[in-house]
């Protein structure tokens, strides 16, 4: 799959993209706000890269490399993944390289990928959860009208807050 908007690409990632993953998957500014295992190498990346092909295959989940249109590297990434049992919701997750922040580069990575969850997939919901001190990422959200969903907590992660999305009924095809 590929989505294309004014400036960006959004693609599956393969094989092709180890270093490019490697990149921005152990960045240190990206990770301050995250917590999972960074790929430490080359293979590390590889076997992230393989997971997400597998989780893609199996309609796991939508991940996309975000690459500005006159560049072949990726910059970022973008999904949606954890669908419900009922596919009406998903999570959108998403990582930018710190020197293409500040652009809008993931504002119109994120329409495009709402548009394509609420369009194609059907969703009725789409949630994102980012961590309270991330303020660029609470600006984006709100910018793309997510609310903020006060009480609700991500389990295990008490520096996480959740917002939600849901499709407009004059979103429906």
């Amino acid at each position: 799959m590929k989505l294309e908007t004014e400036r960006l690409l959004l693609r599956d990632i393969n094989e092709s993209h180890i270093e490019d993953i490697l990149r921005i998957r152990s960045n240190e500014v990206t990770n301050k706000f995250v917590q999972r295992n960074s790929p430490k190498n080359n293979y590390d990346a590889l076997q992230f890269i393989l997971t997400i092909k597998e989780k893609t295959k199996n309609n796991q989940t939508v991940y996309q490399g975000i690459s500005l249109k006159d560049q072949p590297n990726l910059i970022g990434t973008i999904c949606l993944w954890n669908f419900s049992e009922d596919r009406k919701t998903a999570e959108v997750g998403y990582e930018l390289l710190p020197e293409y922040h500040r652009q809008g580069i993931m504002s119109e990575a994120l329409k495009a990928v709402l548009d394509l969850g609420f369009n194609e997939l059907d969703l009725e919901e789409i949630v994102a959860i980012t961590n309270k001190l991330n303020e660029n990422s609470k600006g984006l959200l709100v910018k793309h009208d997510f609310i903020l969903q006060e009480g609700k907590e991500d389990e295990g992660f008490p520096d996480n807050i959740i917002f939600s999305l849901k499709r407009l009924s004059s979103d429906r095809k």
